[in-house]
């Protein structure tokens, strides 16, 4: 793998495979079909404290860096991509607090983490998914608590979660501007979920509604200050979809081993397939791609350790990774051939798990918006 990682992190990374190879891999093909919520295997996952790989150095984590942690990501996503989405999205509702939440909300979420926890980032409603001010889920001011109601969907972690980042409009007449964001835990009164999704792919991780019903939080909970929600929604995610081009380079590489360990089995006219220039051919192609998104994975990655601006390389990231991930894993199920096509073999799953990473976070055509606007301005 070419990430350029520290030695703490280099042994990390095998611990992390061997994990994966152990507990992961062949465990998550059960739930793939049920679609059941794997939590023996979080426990472990726990246990190894890999769920809180984010945590920073002064509130009790790693200190790792990000492209440390995106080896490690990418390693997770090989074994199962829906394993490694519950462990990122838990990162991405970190954000917004480590983004502009007080000293003493990062302590406390980082504290939840550290106890086992996961999180869930709220901000996309049945009717708001690109079109993110469209939310319709409020927060009116009761003397000193806030009083939220409202629906969120398709959020990841939804009914495993020990807190959750909720947007919510705080002033309606200001559009974005009235939007804030708030630090929620689990067990307060009027938040619950519903409607699991049964997904296509990464059916290792839990998606659902997020429903709050005169959900009634401290005014403390407030992230930042009112109005300030959608800017720190776009913050946070201008740094998550780096994670999420990391998770499709995962993808990609598993698609990759598994095309070039079945096609040297694989005989036909008294040869193994791979023996074929044209198959030659198409596994370069599919290493060309995973490692040209690998790299820009690590390059955004790199410019926000270094406090350099990064949304752009970030869209091109998740972008890129996203779309070669289903390329790659069609390509994979091609060179299996029929077999490809069959549950009985890995690689379809690949392709109904890299979906995904062209739509959540922001969709491809978002995310080509967001780099034209970059390139040539608003």
């Amino acid at each position: 793998m070419a990430y350029l990682i520290s030695e703490e992190a280099q042994d990390l990374l095998e611990d992390v495979k061997k994990f994966c190879e152990n507990e992961v891999k062949e465990q998550c093909k059960e739930y793939d079909v049920t679609g059941e919520w794997p939590k023996e295997i979080y426990e472990k996952a726990i246990e190894q404290g890999y769920h809180a790989l984010e945590v920073p150095e002064e509130f009790g984590g790693p200190g790792l860096s990000r492209v440390d942690v995106a080896a490690l990501l990418e390693e997770m996503a090989i074994a199962d991509a829906g394993f490694a989405t519950t462990i990122s999205a838990s990162g991405l509702a970190m954000k917004p607090v480590l983004i502009a939440g007080t000293d003493e909300q990062k302590q406390r979420m980082c504290d939840l983490v550290l106890e086992g926890g996961f999180g869930a980032f709220c901000l996309t409603e049945p009717g708001a998914g690109s079109d993110a001010g469209a939310g319709k889920t409020t927060a009116v001011k009761d003397g000193d608590d806030y009083i939220l109601n409202g629906r969120k969907c398709f959020i990841t972690n939804a009914e495993v979660a020990a807190f959750y980042c909720i947007t919510a409009m705080t002033d309606k007449s200001k559009g974005l501007k009235g939007m804030s964001m708030f630090l929620v835990e689990k067990g307060t009164p009027g938040l619950s979920t519903g409607n699991h999704e049964n997904k296509m792919g990464i059916r290792t991780s839990n998606t659902a509604d997020v429903v709050l019903e005169d959900c009634r939080i401290p005014a403390s909970a407030l992230v930042g200050k009112e109005g300030e929600g959608f800017a720190i929604a776009m913050k946070t995610l201008d740094q998550a979809r780096a994670w999420m081009g990391c998770i499709a380079t995962g993808i990609a590489q598993r698609g990759i081993r598994e095309a070039v360990a079945y096609g040297k089995e694989r005989i036909q006219f008294g040869k193994p397939v791979l023996k074929n220039q044209g198959l030659q051919f198409k596994i370069a192609d599919m290493e060309i791609k995973t490692e040209t998104a690998r790299q820009m994975v690590a390059h955004a990655l790199t410019k926000m350790d270094l406090g350099l601006p990064y949304a752009k390389e970030s869209a091109i990231a998740k972008c890129y990774a996203g779309d070669i991930s289903m390329e790659v894993s069609s390509e994979a199920i091609q060179v299996f051939g029929g077999y490809g096509y069959s549950r009985e073999y890995p690689v379809e799953k690949l392709i109904r798990d890299a979906k995904i990473f062209q739509i959540f976070e922001g969709t491809n055509e978002i995310q080509r918006i967001v780099v034209a606007n970059h390139v040539i301005g608003r």
